[in-house]
């Protein structure tokens, strides 16, 4: 069983060193859930390999604290190894820190200043329908209910607001199929998409204010797709392109843009995913924000917030790991910036 008074740092790389994969985290559940039912001032409830645990003190607000617990796939980087101040491994970063974090408190802190619902889900890495909180959301929605939310997401220690959204489109560019040696009878379509990159060259992204925290949008082509065969003039190609949308407009919104970018085109939606405004206006956030100390910042990238945003709760992003380090095969994390995250967490459950 997981040793919850051991120190931080050590408890992270007993986190790291139990591998689990997306799909694969019964075993890391299992010891989180045997951990905490040790623990007589929290009640646990779990499904699937989620496991959500919460203390009932009356208080007047609850917090949720939040982090997945699969990573992606291992990639020679188990176990763990410690050099210096840095973690290796599988996850380190990617959130097995934040989770150490989260259930440090969990032990540590019997009778936190508000109430706290702590929240261990599986498949975040991998679609979205597997995804444990979406899961928890549709058939435990009241496990959910909090007043602020934080997930920990790796944000190198500095509170990252929201997220942006994101979309995938396709743009379809047509032409006439021929011979290739009698190309003059046809119409090349994937010649014809140089329109629709030179609309992409020319775009210019914004970069709007949402509740005080600048967002960085982008749309970019991720993909092509075009051709028949070695000796066929192509009637068709398909230019994909990617949106990352800040949270001031809805995925309607989002939608309508890319089709005016994109006008005269036929565009096709793919999927999207909204964005969440950054909730730092909110009195437990504001505490929240005080206790942490910093500059807060966007989030540019879409996490789970955006879930938390559509049940109406408020959430920020906030762990201990370097989110440009995650998901490689040299992924690591500060220790010195483990402890730091505790005593920031602790501070703000505890004064």
């Amino acid at each position: 069983m997981l040793d919850l008074t051991q120190d931080v740092r050590a408890l992270t790389a007993a986190i790291v060193d139990i591998e689990s994969v997306s799909g694969a985290e019964k075993a890391l559940a299992d010891e989180i859930e045997r951990a905490l039912a040790a623990l007589p001032h929290l009640e646990l409830d779990r499904s699937g390999e989620t496991v959500v645990a919460r203390t009932s003190l009356g208080r007047g607000e609850r917090v949720l604290i939040a982090g997945h617990l699969d990573t992606v796939p291992v990639a020679a980087n188990l176990p763990s190894r410690v050099e210096g101040d840095l973690l290796y491994g599988c996850g380190t970063s990617d959130m097995k820190a934040g989770v150490a974090v989260a259930l440090k408190l969990a032990a540590t802190v019997p009778v936190p200043n508000r109430d706290i619902t702590f929240l261990f889900y599986d498949c975040e890495e991998i679609e979205a329908e597997r995804n444990g909180l979406t899961r928890v959301s549709r058939d435990h929605p009241g496990w959910l209910a909090a007043d602020f939310a934080v997930l920990m997401e790796p944000t190198d220690g500095v509170i990252e607001g929201g997220c942006q959204g994101t979309l995938r489109a396709e743009i379809l560019v047509t032409g006439k199929r021929a011979h290739s040696a009698r190309s003059w009878f046809g119409v090349n379509a994937i010649h014809g998409i140089e329109p629709v990159l030179a609309r992409l060259n020319a775009y210019r992204a914004r970069r709007p204010v949402v509740d005080g925290l600048e967002y960085h949008e982008g749309l970019n082509a991720v993909r092509v797709e075009g051709g028949v065969a070695g000796n066929v003039i192509p009637d068709a190609c398909v230019v994909t392109v990617n949106y990352r949308f800040a949270p001031d407009l809805s995925v309607e919104e989002a939608q309508t843009h890319v089709r005016e970018v994109f006008d005269g085109y036929e565009v096709r939606f793919v999927d999207a995913a909204p964005a969440a405004r950054p909730g730092l206006t909110h009195p437990v956030a504001a505490a929240f924000a005080a206790a942490v100390g910093g500059v807060p910042r966007a989030k540019l990238g879409w996490t789970d917030v955006a879930r938390f945003s559509t049940l109406g709760v408020p959430a920020v992003n906030y762990g201990p790991g370097d989110p440009n380090l995650a998901h490689q095969q040299g992924e690591y994390v500060s220790l010195s910036k483990i402890v730091e995250s505790e005593r920031a967490m602790l501070d703000w459950l505890t004064t």
